[in-house]
């Protein structure tokens, strides 16, 4: 058995990096390449992973303990303060438009209001995880947009705890009685889990941080989270919460101090590998044979599912203050069936509430739900771009203008970095640019501001602060780049000064003429060396 369990581990990771290695290539996500490669691997083509003991699910579950962890370090309980509103107007609305009519239309079609209940309330998750991943890897997390949606997501998370202990109320397991006095218990429950997280993390900051700072030791920080993340996943087990909200809690109480960052690069390989494990374990379960089988029926619920899930995202998202175009291309990224739908289903198979056939429908639609997930969002982000925000861009704005000592770093490379950290120690204000997350990583970890993306475009410029900057670096590599670069930032900041790297002194007259105030030529510095080495040899 353990033989067969190694087995299966090597080849879902082998298969997660060619996968990977694919998706890098032709610029996807690669979460649409785990998924995939997860179908192939599995039952739905050649069967080399069948998983019949269900031993992957106990690894699948620690990537998504991972990387909930990950979710709550990135997502302060200040942004959940200030998220309040939009957190529970647009999630409640969310969920209703998506519940609402997927009951009725199982309804109609005749299936037990149990069954119809618990598909509807299913149907209604979307990915947290895959949503705040693509969002952080495009550098659109802290936009106004990917804060309402991450706002909307985080209630879904906390509308699994009564949607869990309502499946044995449906099974007619418990009386009406019991299920009020079950529900009185968790809310008190639930509040002493939110006042011990407050404590836990108060007793971090002040005492166990200092403590462990002292022994200098990155193994006894990392023994320590893991220690952490478990303790509070298990206790909230205990007290009959969800473990994935424990986790998600335990990202909380880390979150807000001097070790947050470190943190998050410690636990980042053991995030991305059991999230590999995570997503292409699902894939595992796809069976995409249902779709030629019952093409008119599970065509017609896939196809419902994603207009459903899109207009309910748009008009929740609208709700919360966004523009119409803003909130339809958001929404787009909503219109998909979540990983902790497949939570609720397979409880309700085990209570007896689903048959297997309805399970098996559930599943298969939510999977190539996720598939498509990163090109729609990806559409949906592009097509919303250049409208404006409304109130909070007004406000970012002038808590912006305020700040007269923010800079700007285009271009993440050797020279870049080197600059960067020099305007760092300066005491500026420090956000970086580039076109690949990886380059922007460390950076980020540091606590540095980071996008990823093409500087030429102005609104990775406008995320970045660019119209807000007094100091503006351009690092690129290539003349030509840098040219576009520096015409886009004028168009954004006629006022800052703006420093250029420059390759070739043949196209310093460029520049000079499309905005740029100094003018670093390669060529002209290279001869300077020279010239001072050669004095320097003479004498």
């Amino acid at each position: 058995m353990t033989q067969s369990l190694i087995q299966d581990l090597l080849i879902i990771l082998t298969a997660g990096l060619l996968a990977g290695l694919v998706c890098r290539w032709l610029r996807t996500s690669v979460l649409i390449g785990y998924l995939v490669v997860g179908a192939v691997v599995g039952r739905g083509a050649f069967g080399w992973v069948l998983d019949e003991q269900h031993q992957l699910e106990h690894f699948a579950e620690a990537g998504v303990f991972l990387l909930l962890f990950s979710i709550g370090l990135e997502f302060s309980l200040d942004d959940l303060k200030r998220l309040g509103r939009n957190l529970l107007i647009g999630g409640v609305v969310q969920m209703c438009l998506v519940a609402g009519p997927v009951v009725l239309v199982l309804r109609w079609m005749l299936m037990s209001w149990q069954s119809s209940l618990l598909i509807g309330s299913a149907v209604a998750f979307s990915s947290t995880v895959l949503v705040f991943k693509a969002l952080s890897e495009w550098g659109q997390s802290q936009t106004p947009h990917g804060r309402r949606a991450i706002g909307i997501l985080l209630f879904q998370d906390a509308a699994l705890v009564p949607l869990l202990l309502l499946v044995p109320l449906l099974t007619g397991e418990a009386g009406q009685t019991i299920g009020v006095r079950e529900y009185l218990i968790l809310t008190l429950t639930s509040l002493f889990f939110v006042f011990g997280v407050f404590v836990l993390r108060m007793l971090l900051s002040k005492w166990l941080i200092p403590l462990f700072s002292g022994y200098r030791s990155p193994e006894l920080v990392i023994l320590f989270t893991i220690v952490s993340l478990g303790g509070v996943t298990l206790a909230a087990y205990r007290v009959g919460l969800p473990p994935a909200v424990g986790a998600f809690a335990a990202g909380l109480i880390f979150n807000g101090n001097r070790w947050t960052k470190q943190i998050d690069a410690l636990v980042l390989p053991f995030r991305e590998t059991f999230a590999a494990v995570f997503f292409v374990g699902l894939g595992l379960i796809f069976r995409p044979h249902l779709f030629w089988e019952q093409p008119l029926q599970m065509g017609a619920f896939f196809v419902g599912i994603l207009l459903v899930k899109a207009v309910a995202g748009a008009i929740a998202l609208r709700l919360t203050g966004l523009s119409w175009r803003r909130s339809v291309g958001m929404g787009m990224g909503l219109a998909h069936v979540g990983e902790f739908a497949f939570v609720l289903v397979l409880l309700g198979v085990e209570s007896g509430v689903l048959n297997e056939t309805d399970y098996q429908r559930v599943v298969t639609i939510a999977i190539g739900s996720l598939v498509l997930t990163p090109p729609l969002m990806k559409w949906g982000l592009r097509w919303g771009q250049g409208e404006p925000y409304g109130e909070e861009t007004i406000t970012v704005a002038s808590a912006a203008s305020e700040q007269s000592d923010r800079a700007t770093v285009i271009g993440a490379g050797p020279i870049g970095r080197r600059v960067a950290s020099q305007l760092e120690t300066m005491g500026k204000d420090v956000c970086l640019i580039d076109l690949s997350p990886l380059n922007l990583h460390r950076f980020a970890q540091e606590g540095f501001r980071t996008v990823a993306g093409d500087a030429t475009d102005l609104e990775i410029l406008r995320l970045a602060g660019v119209g807000d900057s007094v100091l503006v670096v351009v690092c690129v590599a290539k003349d030509e780049a840098a040219i576009r670069v520096v015409r886009a930032i004028r168009k954004l900041n006629r006022h800052c000064t703006t420093i250029v790297r420059c390759r070739y002194q043949s196209t310093s007259e460029k520049m000079r003429r499309a905005g740029a105030n100094h003018i670093i030529s390669e060529e002209t510095e290279a001869a300077m060396a020279l010239l001072r080495a050669l004095g320097s040899v003479r004498h």
